[in-house]
């Protein structure tokens, strides 16, 4: 899966969905999963670069994997929703770019603290 695509990864997990997954679960059914997925990311941060520490049965958590499974999650939702992920990014970095050019150049609280 070397340079896999934005619209590579949303066949496969569409093909992944028929082949292995019966169908895809309902847009709030999706959406809760998502945010239970979120909730995992947000556990391992606080407690790999937070101040919180791990529960024993929780060391084996791996940051790469929840994301994964997020990323998967997000790619449902756009199939099933008819989100072209490729083009909705595309534009979205275009309206960051535009919003945003000098925005964060320009704000103090950014500055190095050198």
């Amino acid at each position: 899966m070397k340079n896999l695509t934005l619209k590579a990864a949303q066949q496969k997990v569409d093909e992944w969905i028929h082949l292995h997954g019966v169908r895809y679960f309902n847009e709030l059914t999706n959406m809760a999963i998502l945010t239970e997925e979120v909730g995992e990311v947000a556990r391992i941060i606080s407690r790999e670069y937070g101040e919180q520490s791990f529960k024993k049965k929780e060391e084996d958590k791996n940051l790469s994997d929840e994301l994964a499974d997020v990323l998967f999650v997000i790619i449902c939702l756009a199939n099933q929703t008819g989100i072209d992920l490729t083009g909705a990014f595309e534009k979205n970095m275009e309206k960051k770019t535009k919003r945003d050019q000098t925005r964060h150049k320009t704000n103090k609280k950014l500055k190095s603290n050198k």
